[in-house]
């Protein structure tokens, strides 16, 4: 790069914000050697096909560089679009409940191996695994073990693999030329409702116009609303693992939840 300018850190990776000798601006992640950033630039390559994300410039084991994206503040129109596009993600479906390069979400490993129906996939590769990292009580893991056994009868009616994005929270959501641009994705193929509930956890900018918006293009299964809490299993999970305790109460509300439907 030409120049760098550094913008601090993130889950142990430096972030830049540089400028090639064509003088193009770009975002940098420079880390330890990792398959992480070949496999975050294989699954932006994959949601490129169908909807905005940053275009991959280089990805190597300890860095990867994107196009910078330049923000702007989020319209009620810009959401509904973003509504359209993350529908039509969605229906670009995938091979298999799982995908063809690791998983990762922060620095934390995922199982992307394949599996033959979405219930099993969230529970083998998703929310098992992280509740023996957790840490947790017994008596807590002892509920969810109980959730996680309702997972064929709650999930609702079996849908085909969707092309997802996998951790869709809103700072994953950057708003940029009238729509919502994707960037830092764990993708995958997997259920299409993870990434509303996703958007849904922690909050996102014109969210009422996101759905509605959505749901025109795609429309949703009955019970998509009781469902939630049971997409949010996995992500509040990961959450317990890396900030601790403070998520605990989060968690297990949504177990519970998950056991009343």
């Amino acid at each position: 790069m030409r120049s760098a300018e550094d913008l601090g850190a993130s889950h142990g990776w430096r972030l830049q914000r540089g400028v090639l000798d064509d003088g193009r601006v770009v975002f940098a992640k420079i880390g330890a050697v990792s398959p992480v950033f070949t496999s975050e630039a294989a699954g932006l390559r994959w949601l490129g096909e169908a909807v905005t994300v940053p275009e991959v410039i280089e990805a190597a084991d300890d860095r990867l560089v994107l196009s910078w994206v330049e923000e702007e503040s989020p319209t009620a129109g810009a959401a509904e679009r973003f509504g359209r596009d993350l529908a039509r993600m969605h229906r670009a479906g995938a091979p298999a409940f799982g995908a063809p390069w690791p998983g990762f979400i922060a620095e934390l490993p995922m199982d992307n191996s394949a599996a033959p129906d979405w219930p099993s996939f969230y529970a083998t590769r998703r929310v098992l695994p992280f509740v023996r990292r957790a840490r947790l009580a017994s008596r807590d893991v002892h509920l969810i073990e109980r959730a996680v056994e309702r997972f064929g009868e709650v999930a609702g009616a079996p849908e085909p693999p969707a092309r997802i994005h996998g951790d869709l929270w809103s700072g994953n959501l950057l708003w940029s030329a009238g729509t919502g641009v994707l960037v830092d994705p764990a993708a995958h193929g997997g259920h299409r409702e993870t990434d509303l509930a996703m958007l849904a956890l922690f909050g996102a900018p014109y969210l009422d116009r996101i759905l509605g918006a959505y749901r025109e293009e795609a429309p949703l299964a009955d019970g998509w609303r009781e469902r939630v809490p049971l997409h949010q299993l996995h992500p509040l999970l990961v959450h317990v693992v890396l900030y601790g305790g403070a998520y605990r109460d989060g968690l297990m509300a949504a177990v519970r939840n998950v056991l009343a439907l």
